[in-house]
C-alpha cells in the first residue's frame, strides 16, 4: 500500500454507538483532501461492542482501516502514543470519537502545513458543562506558565502535525496530560506552530471519560513533569 499523506488517529473507549459515524466521517474527510490515507483506531480497552463495531468497519474500508487493540484500559496518553507509533502518513491528524468535531474543518488545516510543522486547534462556543470548562481553563494556565508557551486550548482534540516529527517525540503520559506533554515538547523543540478554530458540537451519544478525578491526577502530573523537565534542562547545562 502507498503510504498515506494523511493518518487519522482515533482513541476509543467504549464508544460503540459513536464510532461508526466517527470513522466513517473521517475517511470521508480524508478522502476529499487527500489521494492516499489511513484512520488508525485505538480500542483501548473497551467492554461494549467496540471490537464488533470495528470489525464491521473494517470490512466496509479495508486496509484503509488499521485497528490496534489494547487487552485492558491504559488510558488516553498511552492510546494516542499507541496510535502516533501505528501512524505512517506524512501528516497525522488526530481527534476523539465523540463526534464532537466537524472533520470537514481539516481541510483548513491542511494549507497551513506548507509552513508550519503543527496546526493546534482551539474550540470555538465549546459545548460542555461550565464545571468542565472552568477546570480546563485553570488547568490550561497552570500548563502555560509552568512550561513558558502559550497554547489557548490544550486539551482540544483536533491537531495536526508532520508524521517524522511527531513519531519522533519521546512521549510518556498515559493519560489526559498528554496534550500538555505534548505541546511542551513542540514548545521545547522550536516547531513552527500556528492556532486554529474549529467549531465545537454536543456529545450526542455516550458519555464522556473525563471525571473530577482527574483534575487533582493532571495537576499532579503537571508538577512531575516540571521537576523531570527542570531537572533535565539543568543536566544539559551542566554537561
Amino acid at each position: 500500500m502507498t503510504r498515506p499523506v494523511l493518518s487519522i488517529v482515533l482513541p476509543a473507549y467504549d464508544e460503540d454507538a459513536n464510532l461508526p459515524r466517527a470513522v466513517r466521517d473521517a475517511a470521508a474527510a480524508a478522502a476529499a483532501l487527500v489521494p492516499e490515507y489511513e484512520v488508525v483506531v485505538v480500542d483501548d480497552g473497551s467492554r461494549d461492542r467496540t471490537p464488533a463495531v470495528l470489525a464491521e468497519l473494517g470490512r466496509e474500508l479495508g486496509q484503509r482501516l488499521v485497528v490496534v487493540r489494547h487487552p485492558i484500559n491504559r488510558g488516553y496518553g498511552a492510546a494516542l502514543r499507541s496510535g502516533f507509533a501505528s501512524t505512517r502518513g506524512e501528516l497525522v491528524f488526530y481527534t476523539d470519537s465523540d463526534n464532537q468535531f466537524d472533520l470537514a474543518e481539516l481541510g483548513e488545516f491542511l494549507p497551513l502545513m506548507a509552513d508550519h510543522d503543527a496546526v493546534l486547534g482551539y474550540r470555538i462556543d465549546r459545548k460542555d458543562p461550565w464545571t468542565r470548562r472552568a477546570a480546563s481553563a485553570v488547568f490550561n494556565g497552570l500548563s502555560s506558565f509552568a512550561f513558558g508557551m502559550s497554547v489557548r486550548d490544550l486539551n482540544c482534540s483536533f491537531k495536526l502535525f508532520r508524521g517524522d516529527l511527531l513519531r519522533g517525540l519521546p512521549l510518556e503520559s498515559d493519560d489526559f496530560f498528554i496534550d500538555t506533554e505534548l505541546a511542551a515538547r513542540i514548545h521545547r523543540g522550536g516547531w513552527r506552530t500556528v492556532q486554529r478554530g474549529v467549531h465545537h458540537f454536543p456529545r450526542r451519544a455516550g458519555q464522556s471519560t473525563v471525571r473530577a478525578r482527574d483534575v487533582p491526577r493532571t495537576i499532579a502530573a503537571i508538577a512531575r513533569f516540571w521537576i523531570r523537565w527542570r531537572a533535565r534542562a539543568a543536566a544539559r547545562v551542566t554537561a
